[in-house]
């Protein structure tokens, strides 16, 4: 049976897209363990639906599940879960009485108050060792790159 190779050994800084895939994931390890030390019982998934909805406001299924790229059985089980935990509810869609809209109840108003503070935390804690204005250069850069990428066909 092979050894699993310690992370260090996996690392690429040559690839980008592999570079930008392990900040990604050493943020969402540091955002989850924090919400793990917190007593809070929610997956990245269901964070990022609570995080559209706090943000963008009421949303449908399917928008949601286009988002997540998550089929719509599995965005149907993922609002289950987050019903079931009294974060959102389900209310008819304003225009469309055949559609449904999500949107968050007062717990996931509080839920979404305390993980922003964890999602900074994770952040300051990735770029506490750059200045002001090398953080400005990097998000600076890095938006200049997704709108390059936006840009193509």
């Amino acid at each position: 049976m092979k050894k699993a190779l310690p992370l260090c050994d996996l690392r690429d800084d040559s690839s980008f897209p592999m570079l930008i895939r392990q900040i990604r994931d050493g943020l969402l390890r540091e955002i989850e363990h924090q919400l793990v030390a917190s007593g809070i019982a929610i997956n990245y998934s269901q964070h990022l639906v609570v995080k559209i909805i706090a943000k963008h406001g009421p949303q449908m299924p399917g928008d949601l599940a286009r988002f997540l790229d998550h089929n719509a059985g599995a965005m149907t089980r993922l609002i289950d879960q987050l019903e079931d935990k009294g974060y959102v509810r389900r209310k008819p869609h304003a225009q469309d009485r055949r559609a449904l809209t999500i949107e968050l109840t007062p717990a996931g108003d509080e839920l979404w108050r305390r993980m922003s503070q964890f999602i900074e935390r994770a952040q300051d804690l990735a770029l506490r060792d750059l200045n002001a204005a090398d953080r400005t250069r990097l998000f600076d850069l890095l938006k200049s790159v997704r709108d390059t990428l936006d840009e193509t066909p």
